[in-house]
């Protein structure tokens, strides 16, 4: 994924703009999301705007709005937007999501591949430090914000590493985002999970008495894509 565009089979991503490159944590979150038919979505930290068009491929009754705090991956976000099949479902903007934090509960589905790199030194590259760490958004106002954004009943898809789950669903409950879904993503059988997708739903009515659902994801066979992976991105990746 060295390249300046990452070609897919309904759109072409170009993100030699963007902080943060297309990676396999953007594609994983993007194929994975159980987002139960929605119309209205949001894409936090939006970057090339990948997810943004997974999502509008697989939601074709949805609108996604991207945003993000990055100038130039904003501009290449648009022109890769307007570019792609889905121009008239997804919008861009400029913005910081405690912008929008103010805003009605608007929204019924909202996703982000989150800055979770936590060093103490920082990049020198500033827009990508910003992508990366969460210094720009700590998981604490991450999760406040969707929470006061999403609709009762909506849906909030994260991946996050495997070590930082366990203190993300503490402070996901305590603004009624309840566990639904889990999938921990290992790159093969001999290696352990680094990399956790996850499903929370707001509202204590809406999972509390259910049992959250939780899977395995094992990337890699013999230096190949598994079965698993290969099924799960079938509608994006070229064969």
């Amino acid at each position: 994924m060295s390249n300046n565009y990452f070609q897919f089979k309904q759109f072409l991503i170009h993100h030699d703009r963007c902080a943060m490159k297309v990676g396999t944590d953007g594609v994983l979150l993007g194929a994975w999301a159980p987002l139960m038919q929605p119309r209205h979505i949001l894409d936090i930290g939006t970057g090339s705007g990948l997810i943004a068009l997974m999502l509008a491929q697989r939601y074709p009754q949805a609108q996604v709005l991207g945003i993000d705090i990055d100038a130039d991956s904003v501009l290449q976000a648009r022109e890769n937007a307007a570019a792609s099949p889905f121009t008239k479902q997804v919008g861009i903007e400029h913005c910081a999501l405690q912008e929008l934090a103010a805003a009605p509960a608007t929204f019924d589905a909202i996703v982000c591949n989150p800055p979770f790199f936590e060093e103490t030194l920082l990049p020198p590259d500033a827009s990508r430090a910003a992508a990366r760490h969460t210094t720009s958004l700590p998981f604490d106002e991450l999760i406040t914000a969707s929470a006061q954004l999403l609709c009762d009943g909506g849906r909030f898809c994260v991946v996050l590493p495997t070590t930082a789950f366990d203190a993300f669903r503490l402070i996901a409950f305590r603004e009624r985002l309840l566990l639904d879904a889990r999938c921990d993503v290992q790159t093969s059988t001999r290696k352990a999970s680094k990399r956790t997708l996850a499903c929370f739903v707001k509202g204590e009515d809406a999972v509390a008495s259910s049992t959250p659902q939780t899977e395995h994801l094992v990337l890699t066979e013999n230096g190949c894509r598994s079965v698993e992976y290969t099924t799960l991105t079938r509608d994006f990746y070229l064969d």
